[in-house]
């Protein structure tokens, strides 16, 4: 499970990854920026922060859809490496 830090005012949503069963929590995104994939193709925006990690410390870009997310993973000289991750129970948060 990873958790938005306590510092944070406006989390997004949450939702539960179906294979392992962990929980993430999303923000939206302050930055646009388009993403080539490694494997080539269209440009992607990626307009979620998923907080990942011990204690939400860390993020990972991610566009969060009802029952798939896609996660930008790692970056190579051509381009983000993205993984589809299949999920349950999403839920977004009221602002």
């Amino acid at each position: 499970m990873s958790y938005a830090p306590l510092g944070v005012k406006s989390v997004s949503g949450s939702f539960v990854e179906r294979d392992h069963g962990h929980t993430f929590e999303y923000i939206d995104n302050p930055e646009f920026v388009l993403h080539v994939p490694a494997h080539g193709g269209k440009n992607v925006h990626f307009p979620h922060l998923i907080f990942v990690g011990p204690f939400g410390q860390e993020t990972r870009r991610a566009l969060v859809k009802g029952s798939v997310v896609h996660v930008v993973t790692d970056e190579t000289d051509f381009g983000f490496v993205v993984e589809k991750w299949n999920i349950k129970n999403h839920r977004k948060y009221a602002k």
